[in-house]
């Protein structure tokens, strides 16, 4: 049920806010512990709250469809990249890429649904592109292993938004409940990754510290009141001005990193950030047929745990969440 007026862009951007405090608190822990715990941590906390309001409100839970763990095993592999990437960029720089999922979107849905991209799209893609090599100064040798876990992260999330555009049967919060189940189970195989890479010193894989666990815990905390205010805001507004809006969070972000964090941003990055978003944005609010339609943003939303697309009558049950 949409909310007229401005309530449920508000809540987009308190939410917003509490995932732009979830970005800086990762950056925060990883200082003292490894990117793998950090991601364990949110996914676990996220599954936590899930399950227990899922069965608060007797929301029904399945052990999934085929789409179901699609739409799951693409986003558990999007926040793995996500979080591998935040752990070793600036937020700001994976937030500007992650978002751009629209793009992958456009692009899979020829192949997926037969949908001919417009020279519109094409446009879109390129500029998409080109904001990213932009944001870099177009210098490869500055390019990390992190970039391209960002934009995997981005493709992985295109695929899960997809299909979960297609998931039939499940209520959201059964949705939620399976992906944030399967994210775990994937964040927690990381732990059998190589920890470190060649220069890098390695980092205890246990909280050293009580600050540690507190700056833990409040990386599943922010990203679960950011999950609350993001559901109320999709169930209230127009999606694609939802959408939208949730853009702001990279703006939030590189604020905090400007002001608080001394970092200075060049012109190239700035051109490069609006070279990438502007496309973004307006491939969230172009028309689509509604078997594609326009899709709700992640942070990536794999990283959120995102899923406020209503599914069946039990999300009625959540909407005071």
């Amino acid at each position: 049920m949409q909310t007229s007026g401005l309530k449920p862009y508000v809540w987009m951007l308190c939410g917003c806010g509490w995932f732009a405090a979830m970005v800086v608190l990762i950056g925060l822990a990883n200082q003292h512990v490894a990117w793998q715990t950090v991601a364990v941590f949110r996914a676990f906390i996220a599954a936590v709250f899930a399950t227990v309001l899922a069965v608060g409100t007797g929301a029904k839970l399945t052990t999934g469809t085929p789409i179901l763990w699609l739409r799951s095993v693409a986003g558990s592999l999007s926040m793995v990249t996500s979080f591998y990437a935040l752990t070793h960029l600036p937020g700001s720089d994976v937030l500007v890429m992650t978002n751009s999922f629209p793009v992958w979107v456009a692009l899979l849905s020829w192949p997926a649904f037969g949908e001919r991209p417009t020279l519109g799209v094409l446009a879109a893609v390129l500029a998409a592109v080109a904001g990213v090599a932009v944001c870099n100064q177009f210098d490869v040798s500055n390019l990390q292993p992190a970039h391209l876990s960002a934009i995997v992260a981005s493709a992985f999330t295109a695929v899960a938004m997809m299909g979960l555009n297609r998931v039939k049967g499940v209520s959201s919060l059964g949705v939620v409940v399976h992906f944030s189940w399967v994210s775990v189970a994937f964040c927690s195989a990381t732990f059998l990754l190589p920890a470190v890479r060649e220069g890098e010193t390695p980092k205890p894989l246990l909280p050293p510290d009580l600050l540690t666990w507190v700056k833990l815990l409040s990386v599943g905390c922010t990203a679960t009141v950011g999950q609350i205010f993001l559901t109320k805001a999709f169930r209230g507004g127009q999606a694609t001005k939802v959408s939208v809006v949730g853009l702001s969070q990279v703006v939030m972000v590189m604020l905090w990193e400007g002001v608080v964090g001394g970092r200075s941003f060049n012109v190239w990055q700035l051109v490069g950030t609006v070279l990438v978003l502007g496309p973004t944005a307006y491939l969230m609010i172009r028309e689509r047929r509604p078997r594609s339609a326009t899709l709700p943003t992640t942070e990536t939303a794999e990283v959120k745990g995102a899923d406020p697309t209503p599914q069946s009558a039990d999300d009625a049950k959540t909407s005071a969440a």
